[in-house]
């Protein structure tokens, strides 16, 4: 009976074993199928030399920049799917004769004065008519200050900044924030740098942009080239006391908390109190003020233009900040100077995609519950999830084995790692987008209606617990984020989607690259960047590391700073201080992801497909998250203004401080991406 029962056993053993087999060969052969890397590398580059290229190459020169973006990749493919899903979500909404109030009767009506062109072009500038008014009737400081604050509730930009969010050392509170704002050119340098870039768009901007603007609102030839003078002097006063982008990145330095009082002594000639309760920030008692220069910067403009420059200068804000909505005049010139000369694109998107775009950024919850249902399954959600929680183990051993950082703080960087809150896909709970009114009037006054919707929701936060289910990004949002004061990483749906296959079917080893290193390794890793690591376990900006360790981590942190300054790009260098936490993020996520895929049952089998070894797909899914290329407008504009490095460098730089790549690769001393060992950067 004993050996019956055992051959019975082998037999069923057997079966079993043949069936997993088969399963294996069956799992192999459909990631060799629907392989999303192979068909991209372009093998006539050295792997050494340039693995961007290298991984993405082949691509690259078979996808040319559309005429109508400045940058194409990975993330634009990702997102034209999403915009015809966005697309099919608003047809239908427009199809069905929805009560009015619902979700689907705003989504129908939005869509639908965003693409009826033949009234947006009977109107024209129409829409501003009472904004304009409102601004034609200031007669003195006390008006202006009004109007500066009446106009940041519809999204306009001025020099007041307001906003209200955490405070960054008590994350449980809600505070008033100012930070600086003011100008028309993306970044305060523009007005400064001599580079052959910005002075290019400095002079476009002064010479053609702006007096376009001006005739446009109705002023005179002659008027509109004094109205320029005069608006681009204003706005580089403003500029010349704004921060630039590297001294933006110390919290310390930019959180100065006090009394409304003492704001009225850094800022006097501005009633605060009115102002704020004007915005509907209520009972404000207590401020914390970026850049306090830059609002002593504010008061003294205030006298030294006339009223007549700054409200030539709130028109020109006011169009600018609409011209998408208004007709093809305001458009054009509005895309020909921040579309055509600061980021190189040749054409618009086609007006339904930027319908949707505008759309999804006003009401982007409301398409987001209807999108997850149909396009993110549960199945897909678990898998990322599950992900998270390999990566944090393996941050968890990294801080383990660190031989520069001593007890005290490794047990405190564990309270704070575990403390990480994960937010993926979608959110738990859904914002209320009931009192937003959205009618069929005119495109520009339901886009006016959404800021509203958006300043109040904002403003209402104000002496209320911090939610901290919110979220700040769409599901369908093709991006992601580390928030400090929550202590939470943000994943958004569409960040996971790969466009060339199935998520069930792209192997561990890719996914590991894409998503495990590039989005959920670097985004916690910003918790521990030269920023983020200043904020403790609850949100707070508050010291927590020993002295010794934070000189450590700064000199750790010093040579990849270093090694991104040697890097250029058209003559540009980049700014590694500027772009320090990115790269750190960067860095962190492929060495954590990295060790998180060793544990796999791929990575131990170390089988290959399509010649490829497990570890060369995970550094070439690594790759693919940053597949894609930009205009030189565009790129010299990001240098200049983003705390990002371009995307080439996010591969090629920290690879090249990584010795499984070059174990994985093969590369050799005299390869152009080699670093000596003990020059490499190694901080997580």
């Amino acid at each position: 009976m004993t050996s019956i029962l055992n051959t019975s056993r082998v037999l069923v053993s057997l079966v079993v074993l043949s069936q997993l087999l088969g399963a294996c060969k069956n799992r192999d052969k459909t990631y060799a199928e629907h392989d999303v890397l192979i068909g991209h590398i372009d093998k006539s580059v050295k792997p050494g030399d340039d693995f961007f290229k290298y991984a993405n190459g082949k691509w690259l020169k078979e996808n040319p920049i559309p005429a109508a973006y400045s940058y194409w990749g990975i993330g634009n493919v990702v997102n034209d799917d999403l915009r015809d899903k966005l697309k099919k979500i608003n047809e239908d909404a427009l199809k069905a004769n929805a009560s009015k109030g619902s979700n689907t009767q705003k989504i129908g009506d939005f869509y639908y004065t965003g693409m009826d062109t033949l009234k947006i072009e009977k109107q024209g500038i129409e829409p501003l008519k009472p904004e304009l008014e409102k601004i034609d009737a200031v007669k003195d400081i006390n008006g202006l200050i009004a109007e500066f604050a009446h106009l940041e509730t519809i999204g306009v930009n001025t020099p007041i900044g307001a906003y209200a969010g955490q405070d960054d050392r008590n994350s449980e509170k809600i505070l008033l924030q100012l930070y600086q704002s003011g100008i028309g050119m993306p970044n305060r340098d523009y007005y400064f740098n001599t580079d052959e870039h910005s002075t290019a768009i400095r002079n476009d901007y002064q010479q053609k942009h702006l007096p376009t603007v001006f005739k446009l609102i109705g002023l005179s030839p002659e008027a509109a080239l004094a109205a320029t003078k005069k608006t681009y002097a204003l706005e580089k006063s403003l500029a010349d006391s704004s921060r630039k982008l590297e001294d933006l990145r110390d919290p310390y330095r930019n959180y100065n908390k006090m009394p409304v009082e003492n704001l009225s002594k850094l800022s006097p000639g501005i009633d605060w109190k009115a102002t704020f309760e004007a915005m509907d920030y209520k009972g404000v008692d207590t401020v914390i003020v970026g850049q306090p220069e830059y609002y002593r910067a504010v008061s003294k403009a205030l006298t030294a233009y006339s009223i007549d420059d700054w409200k030539n200068y709130l028109r020109k804000n006011l169009v600018e900040s609409y011209s998408d909505n208004l007709s093809k005049p305001f458009d054009e010139e509005n895309f020909r100077f921040y579309g055509t000369v600061i980021s190189g694109r040749k054409a618009q998107l086609p007006r339904w995609k930027r319908v949707l775009d505008t759309e999804s950024g006003l009401m982007g919850e409301v398409l987001g519950q209807i999108f997850v249902k149909e396009y993110f399954p549960e199945k897909t959600k678990q898998r990322y999830a599950d992900l998270v929680e390999a990566v944090r183990t393996s941050f968890k051993e990294h801080i383990e084995k660190l031989d520069w950082m001593s007890q005290p703080t490794k047990d405190r960087a564990y309270e704070k790692l575990a403390k990480v809150y994960p937010k993926v896909g979608f959110p738990d709970k859904w914002k209320d987008f009931s009192s937003l009114e959205i009618d069929r009037s005119s495109y520009a006054s339901n886009v006016m209606n959404g800021n509203r919707y958006w300043h109040k929701r904002n403003a209402d936060k104000l002496g209320k617990p911090v939610d901290r289910t919110e979220w700040s990004m769409t599901p369908q949002t093709y991006n992601a984020y580390y928030n400090p004061s929550n202590n939470e990483i943000v994943l958004p749906a569409a960040m996971f989607m790969i466009p060339w296959a199935k998520d069930e079917d792209i192997d561990d080893a890719v996914v590991y690259g894409y998503a495990a290193a590039s989005t959920i390794g670097h985004e916690i890793t910003h918790g521990f960047d030269d920023q983020g690591r200043q904020f403790d376990a609850k949100g707070n900006l508050k010291p927590w590391w020993q002295p010794q360790d934070s000189a450590k981590f700064a000199q750790r942190a010093d040579v990849l700073v270093k090694q991104f300054n040697n890097y250029t790009v058209y003559g540009l260098h980049i700014n590694g201080k500027a772009t320090l936490g990115e790269n750190i993020a960067d860095l962190g996520g492929i060495v954590i992801g990295l060790d998180a895929f060793k544990k796999t049952d791929q990575y131990k089998e170390g089988k290959t497909i399509n010649g490829l070894t497990p570890l060369q797909r995970y550094f070439l899914g690594y790759a693919l998250g940053w597949l894609g290329q930009s205009r030189k407008e565009s790129l010299s504009s990001q240098i200049l203004t983003n705390e990002h490095s371009p995307d080439f460098l996010r591969v090629n730089g920290p690879f090249s401080d990584v010795p499984e790549f070059y174990q994985a690769f093969g590369i050799k001393k005299g390869d152009k991406m080699w670093i000596d060992p003990d020059k490499r950067v190694k901080i997580w």
